[in-house]
C-alpha cells in the first residue's frame, strides 16, 4: 500500500512538473530586440510585451545585443557576441530571429552582402542543434524611416535587397517568416529615432510574435468594404479575400459558386472567384468552424472609385442642379460607399484629443456602403453621382462609387510611401517646411495641429497619409478605374505636380495589379488664380503622355471668385464619356472637346489642327476667342481665329511671322471654342 502511494505520488509530481513547463521563447536580435528606444526595457522591450500576451506556459527571454549583425564580417557580428552564447545554452523551444537592420551600415551589406544568406543559415542550424526540435521564425527588418541621415545614400536600398534575402532564408531553411516591417511602416512616429521603435512599436513586434507563434489572429475577418448592399465588380475573376487564424479552413460561397481554402501561417486567405453576372441581388457568406459572415442584397456591377480634394467631395446638395436632382436620386441599381473625414481641414486649431487619433490614420469615418436615395445621394460628391448615374442608365448594369476626396488635399498625400521614398524622397523631409508643398498646405496643416506637441505629428496633408489611411483599408478591392478632380493644392509648382502625377497614377496601378487601369481627371477649372494657365496646360500634357487616361475640361464651367464652381453635372457626365469611349468601347460618345494636335504656319497665319474637331464652332454663337499669337520674340497679341477645312485659322496683324499659338490662357477664361459634342477645348500653348 505504501509503495503504491508513493509511486502516486511521483507520478502526480511527474504530471504537476511536465503541466507546468514553459515553452522557452530566445528572441534573438540586435538593439530592437534588447529595446533601446523605450524607457524600460524590461518591462517595455518587445520580447517583454510578448511575454505578458502569451502568458505564463511560455518563458520568453531576450537575447538582443545593440548594433549586432547578421553577417558575420560585420562591425559587430551577433555569432561573436555573449547574448548568442545565452541564447544557445537557453535552447529555446522557439526562436524568433530580428537581424539585419545594422547590416545597412556602409561597413558591412557593400563588402560582404554575398554571405548574408549563408550566415543567417548557419545562425539558424546553430539553434537546431542545441535543440533539434526547435521551432523558428525569422523577421523581416522593422522599417528604417527616411529622416535617417544614410537613408538615401545607401540605407534605402540595401535594407530593401537585406529584406529579399531574409525571404529568400526563409524558404530554404524552411523557418517560418514574420514581418516586423509592414506593421511599423505607416506609422514612421513610432520610430522617434528613424530606427528604434517606442513602446507602442515594440507592442505591434510583439503583436506581430504573438500571432506567429501562437497562430491566433481574431478569428475571421473581412475588409470594412465588405458590408450588406455592396457591388462586386463583374465580368472578371473577382478576388476575396480577408484573415483568420491560421490553418481555418474558410468557404466562400455566393450564387452557385463555393470556394475553399486554408487560412496561411501569416493569418491570410484567398480565393478566387469566377466572374459574376451583373445583376443580382446576391449573398455572399464567408464562414470558418466558428463564425459566419453573410453579406446580403449585394449586386454585380461596375466599380469606381472617386477621389481627390473638395471639388470631388462637393456634396450633391450644393451643386447648381441639387433642387431638380437629388429629390430624383432614388435608383436601387446604384451603392454608395462614402468614406467622410472626422475632422475637416478647416480654418481651425484641432483640440488635443483629435491628435492622437491622427497618427494612429484613424482620420476617416467608418461607413457602410448604402443604396442610392435622396438621402445618400444628396451628402455625397456630386461629380461622382453624376458620373455614375450617366453610366447606370447608359449601361444598364449596377455601379458601385467608393468615394474618399478631402478637402484641400494635395497629390502627395494619396502616394504610397515606398514610391515617394524611391522616386521623389525629397518631398518627404521636413514637410511642412518644404517648398515642394504648398505654402497653403502647410500653413493649414500647422494651424490644425498647433495643440501638437509631438515633433512626428501627423496631418491628412503629410505626403502618404492618406493613401496611409484612405487607400491601404480598401484594401485591393476591385474596381473598374478610377475618377479623379485635384489639382488645386499643387498648382504652384506645376513641375513638381506632373512628376508626382506620374507617380500617383503608377502608385494606383501597383496597389490594384492594373497597370492599364483607367484614371479619368478633371482639369482645373477657370479662377483668376495666375498659376493656372500653366498648371491647365500641363494637365492636357499629362493626359498624352500617360497611357489610359483622359481628362474632362471644366474651364468653361469655373467661377471667378470661388474655387468650387457649382455647375458639377456637366463635369461628372464628361468624365463618365471617357469611361464609356475609352473602358466599355462606346465609341458613338465623343470623350472630349477638342483637344491639341499640331500646328502649321503659312502666309503669316497659324493652322490649328485638333481631335475630336467634328463640327469645330463655338459655345455662344460669337467669333472664335481667346486665341493668342506670338513670333520669334514671344510677345503674345490678341488674334482672330476662323474655322477652315477642318482647323483653327489664327492670325493677328501685330505679328507677321507667329510662331507661338496660345488659347484659353487666362487664369479665367471666357474661351468658346466647342466641337459638335458642344464639349470645349482645353487651354493650351503650342511649343
Amino acid at each position: 500500500m505504501k509503495k503504491i502511494l508513493i509511486l502516486t505520488l511521483c507520478v502526480c509530481f511527474c504530471a504537476v512538473s511536465f503541466a507546468q513547463e514553459p515553452v522557452k521563447v530566445a528572441c534573438v536580435g540586435n538593439s530592437i530586440t534588447y529595446g533601446i528606444g523605450v524607457a524600460n526595457p524590461d518591462k517595455d522591450s518587445y520580447p517583454a510585451q510578448l511575454q505578458r500576451m502569451l502568458g505564463e506556459k511560455y518563458k520568453v527571454e531576450r537575447f538582443g545585443k545593440p548594433g549586432a549583425t547578421l553577417l558575420n564580417k560585420g562591425h559587430r557580428p551577433y555569432m561573436q557576441q555573449k547574448e548568442f552564447k545565452d541564447a544557445l545554452a537557453f535552447a529555446g523551444d522557439i526562436v524568433v530571429i530580428h537581424l539585419g537592420v545594422n547590416d545597412t551600415d556602409p561597413r558591412n551589406w557593400p563588402n560582404y552582402r554575398d554571405f548574408f544568406i549563408s550566415d543567417y543559415r548557419a545562425l539558424i542550424d546553430s539553434f537546431r542543434v542545441v535543440n533539434p526540435k526547435c521551432r523558428i521564425l525569422i523577421a523581416r527588418t522593422t522599417p528604417i524611416a527616411d529622416r535617417h541621415p544614410r537613408f538615401e545614400s545607401g540605407t534605402r536600398d540595401w535594407q530593401g535587397e537585406i529584406q529579399l534575402a531574409i525571404e529568400s532564408v526563409a524558404k530554404s531553411a524552411h523557418v517560418q517568416l514574420i514581418d516586423f516591417h509592414k506593421p511599423l511602416y505607416p506609422y514612421p512616429y513610432l520610430l522617434p529615432d528613424a530606427v528604434h521603435p517606442n513602446e507602442e512599436g515594440a507592442s505591434l513586434l510583439a503583436k506581430t510574435a504573438y500571432e506567429g507563434i501562437t497562430g491566433n489572429y481574431g478569428g475571421l475577418k473581412m475588409p470594412e468594404l465588405f458590408t450588406d448592399n455592396m457591388v462586386l465588380q463583374y465580368g472578371r475573376p473577382i478576388d476575396i479575400h480577408g484573415t483568420a487564424n491560421a490553418g481555418d479552413k474558410v468557404t466562400v460561397t455566393i450564387g452557385k459558386q463555393k470556394q475553399k481554402t486554408v487560412t496561411g501561417l501569416d493569418g491570410k486567405w484567398r480565393v478566387t472567384l469566377h466572374p459574376l453576372a451583373a445583376g443580382g441581388p446576391y449573398t455572399l457568406a464567408v464562414s470558418t468552424a466558428e463564425r459566419l459572415l453573410t453579406f446580403n442584397n449585394v449586386l454585380a456591377g461596375e466599380v469606381w472609385l472617386c477621389s481627390g480634394q473638395s471639388n470631388m467631395e462637393f456634396h450633391l446638395n450644393w451643386s447648381a442642379t441639387a433642387k431638380q436632382d437629388v429629390p430624383n436620386a432614388a435608383n436601387d441599381q446604384i451603392r454608395l460607399f462614402d468614406q467622410k473625414e472626422r475632422w475637416r481641414t478647416n480654418a481651425v486649431e484641432w483640440p488635443v484629443s483629435v491628435l492622437d487619433s491622427l497618427n494612429h490614420l484613424q482620420y476617416y469615418k467608418d461607413t457602410e456602403w448604402k443604396v442610392c436615395s435622396p438621402e445618400t445621394a444628396g451628402k455625397f460628391s456630386a461629380v461622382a453621382y453624376y458620373f455614375g448615374k450617366k453610366l447606370q442608365d447608359s449601361l444598364q448594369v449596377p455601379v458601385g462609387l467608393i468615394c474618399n476626396a478631402i478637402g484641400g488635399s494635395p497629390t502627395e498625400a494619396w502616394i504610397d510611401r515606398r514610391t515617394l521614398e524611391y522616386q521623389f524622397p525629397a518631398i518627404l523631409r521636413n514637410w511642412k517646411q518644404n517648398d515642394f508643398i504648398q505654402d497653403w498646405v502647410r500653413g493649414r496643416a500647422a494651424l490644425n495641429v498647433k495643440k501638437s506637441t509631438d515633433k512626428q505629428q501627423r496631418h491628412p496633408y503629410e505626403p502618404c497619409y492618406l493613401y496611409e489611411s484612405g487607400i491601404l483599408p480598401l484594401e485591393h478591392f476591385p474596381v473598374r478605374g478610377i475618377i479623379w478632380y485635384q489639382g488645386e493644392s499643387n498648382a504652384h509648382n506645376k513641375e513638381a505636380h506632373e512628376k508626382l502625377f506620374n507617380l500617383l497614377v503608377q502608385s494606383w496601378r501597383k496597389n490594384w495589379n492594373d497597370a492599364e487601369l483607367p484614371f479619368y481627371f478633371v482639369q482645373l477649372s477657370s479662377i483668376d488664380r495666375p498659376s493656372w494657365t500653366w498648371f491647365r496646360d500641363s494637365q492636357r500634357r499629362l493626359m498624352t503622355e500617360i497611357p489610359h487616361t483622359g481628362m474632362a475640361v471644366s474651364s468653361d464651367r469655373g467661377d471667378s471668385l470661388d474655387v468650387h464652381p457649382k455647375q458639377k453635372k456637366e463635369i461628372g457626365e464628361r468624365l463618365a464619356a471617357w469611361a464609356l469611349n475609352r473602358t466599355y468601347g462606346h465609341r458613338n460618345v465623343v470623350p472630349s472637346g477638342p483637344l491639341y494636335k499640331s500646328v502649321s504656319f503659312a502666309r503669316g497665319a497659324a493652322y490649328v489642327s485638333f481631335d475630336y474637331a467634328d463640327g469645330l464652332c463655338t459655345s455662344d454663337g460669337k467669333p472664335i476667342s481667346t486665341f493668342e499669337v506670338a513670333g520669334e520674340d514671344e510677345l503674345f497679341y490678341p488674334a482672330q481665329a476662323v474655322v477652315e477645312d477642318g482647323k483653327i485659322k489664327v492670325w493677328s496683324k501685330k505679328v507677321k511671322d507667329p510662331k507661338i499659338v496660345r488659347y484659353g490662357w487666362q487664369p479665367f477664361t471666357r474661351a468658346n471654342l466647342v466641337n459638335g459634342a458642344g464639349l470645349p477645348a482645353s487651354t493650351f500653348r503650342t511649343e
